[in-house]
């Protein structure tokens, strides 16, 4: 074996050996392993897409599934790593890998083009399908992947709208569409490294949601744009925007007023408000506490708030604990649930480790906070994330306090360039 094995191509060729599928690789890693992973997780490694590997989470277990030496799956993932460092490439498109995530009975095309053809209410549940299934896609591939995809759907959900004959009744399930479309637009942009502005994408949103009478989808649009909003600097511009979705969510589901509640909390927290934020915080834990019990995220017929769980709402608890420099209460509840986490969904995992990263480096636990950052820096390795990147300047800032600890020093010389 040479030093320059790739990893990509060892588990291929050993799984091909093996006379296993990339699906078979996955159930036995997730039966052995209690993780979560994919058939795309699998591909992804094989072909090296964007620079992606094994988390080393998953190495003893792909070992033994593979029949393998651990320590040469090791080798093989630092190599492939040291070849690829911070290098993005693509074996191949990104539209191949959101036809690999979007549902089987959803049809990456179209409904309509052409002025005067008739759109039922089946189409427009068939539209609303395949905008979940690219939220779906959201949740395993950064903005930079997604968000030319989701701009062109959008477009084309607008003249579908625009040109097409349809009943009142479709006409508000299609403009429902439009909103979740632009939400997930916006979204997406604010994480592509400025490759589509994502006011615009809000402000269609906002306007088609309230055309379709859906308070609730409004409130979602104004929250995201209040939130990134603040994050870039703009923190009387979100502030202002978060409380319009208050306004707007104030009749709706419990799971949807949580979700607002947690973005007046971190928009709060960014803004000095520290009474307002944790006020707002603890609203949103009892809140998604009483909707959890009562009725399943996924089964929410609001089918957006499918992610919204106490997990994730512990997450930006955590995050409002770290940003008022109270690690003792931050650092539990991010261990709690990364010890849990779809290993998957690759870019939240890293981002959530970044924010433990600083809650430990606050904590004044160098050595641990460096082991975090050095997990976050192996997910992140190759993803399109500019949310990523920023989190990444703010580990590097909180672990060069710490720069004479040698642990520290070691993250720091493998991933700062």
């Amino acid at each position: 074996m040479s030093n320059g094995e790739r990893i990509g191509d060892l588990i291929a060729t050993r799984r091909k050996f093996l006379g296993l599928s990339e699906e078979d690789v996955a159930r036995k890693l997730a039966n052995a392993s209690g993780y979560t992973p994919t058939r795309t997780d699998v591909w992804r490694w094989e072909t090296e897409y964007e620079g992606r590997t094994p988390g080393p989470q998953y190495l003893p277990y792909l070992a033994e599934v593979l029949e393998l030496d651990e320590a040469r799956l090791r080798r093989a993932r630092a190599a492939t790593k040291a070849a690829r460092r911070f290098k993005v490439t693509a074996p191949a498109s990104s539209t191949e890998v959101i036809a690999r995530l979007l549902p089987a009975d959803t049809e990456f095309s179209p409904l309509g083009t052409s002025t005067g053809t008739t759109v039922g209410a089946a189409d427009a549940e068939a539209l609303l399908r395949r905008v979940h299934g690219l939220r779906l896609a959201d949740d395993v591939l950064a903005g930079g992947d997604l968000v030319e995809t989701v701009v062109r759907e959008l477009r084309k959900t607008v003249r579908l709208h625009n040109d097409t004959c349809h009943s009142e009744a479709v006409g508000r399930r299609l403009l429902t569409g439009v909103g979740e479309l632009a939400q997930l637009a916006g979204w997406v942009a604010t994480d592509s490294g400025g490759k589509a502005d994502p006011v615009p994408l809000f402000q269609l949103g906002v306007a088609a949601a309230k055309q379709a009478g859906d308070g609730t989808l409004a409130a979602h649009l104004l929250g995201s744009w209040g939130y990134w909003e603040a994050n870039r600097g703009d923190i009387r511009r979100g502030l202002d925007l978060v409380h319009a979705a208050e306004h707007e969510v104030a009749g709706g589901p419990v799971r949807a007023r949580s979700l607002t509640a947690a973005r007046v909390a971190w928009v709060s927290t960014l803004a000095g408000d520290q009474r307002t934020a944790l006020a707002a915080i603890e609203t949103a834990m009892d809140q998604v506490g009483a909707a959890d019990e009562h009725l399943p995220a996924d089964a929410d017929p609001q089918k957006w708030l499918y992610w919204v769980n106490r997990d994730e709402q512990e997450v930006m608890q955590a995050r409002v604990y770290t940003q008022l420099h109270r690690p003792l209460r931050a650092v539990p509840l991010l261990r709690k649930v990364l010890a849990g986490y779809d290993a998957s969904h690759a870019r939240e995992y890293a981002l959530y480790a970044s924010w433990l990263a600083v809650a430990l480096a606050d904590a004044n636990e160098p050595e641990e906070a460096a082991a975090a950052a050095n997990r976050m820096w192996e997910v992140l390795a190759g993803i399109p994330s500019s949310r990523a990147q920023d989190r990444s300047k703010a580990v590097i800032g909180a672990l060069r306090r710490y720069r004479e600890v040698p642990e520290v020093a070691e993250v720091l010389a493998q991933w700062v360039v």
